[in-house]
């Protein structure tokens, strides 16, 4: 059965979609960026910032569904500049430090709002 999964511990939808949804043993986590949760704002700086936030927002949504980021199978990444890789790899290894999940990492050229980073993930659920 289909959940939809909803927590005020990560950034509301600012679209028609949900922050994640649950079905079977999976977690379908819709991407997150670099917004405080609690004030709504985009919080801009550099891809290592952005990408902090992003993943923390993830974990969040993640936790709601009742997973984790050590249950993540898969994690799609998109950079609006691929010079940035480095930088938002540097933060992300801290984050998966064994049995990294399968990932993609693709350059967009622009992102809503002008933001640098938004990761999304598909994770496994107990």
């Amino acid at each position: 059965m289909r959940r939809i999964i909803f927590t005020d511990k990560a950034p509301g939808p600012v679209g028609p979609y949900s922050q994640a949804v649950r079905h079977g043993g999976l977690v379908f986590a819709s991407g997150q960026v670099a917004i405080d949760p609690v004030s709504g704002e985009v919080v801009y700086g550099g891809v290592a910032e952005q990408t902090e936030l992003a993943l923390k927002n993830l974990r969040a949504v993640l936790e709601a569904a009742g997973s984790g980021l050590d249950r993540i199978l898969k994690c799609n990444v998109y950079l609006a500049d691929i010079g940035d890789f480095e930088a938002m790899n540097e933060v992300y290894k801290r984050y998966f430090t064994k049995d990294y999940p399968a990932r993609l990492t693709v350059a967009v050229g622009s992102m809503f709002g002008g933001l640098a980073v938004e990761i999304d993930a598909i994770a496994a659920v107990e």
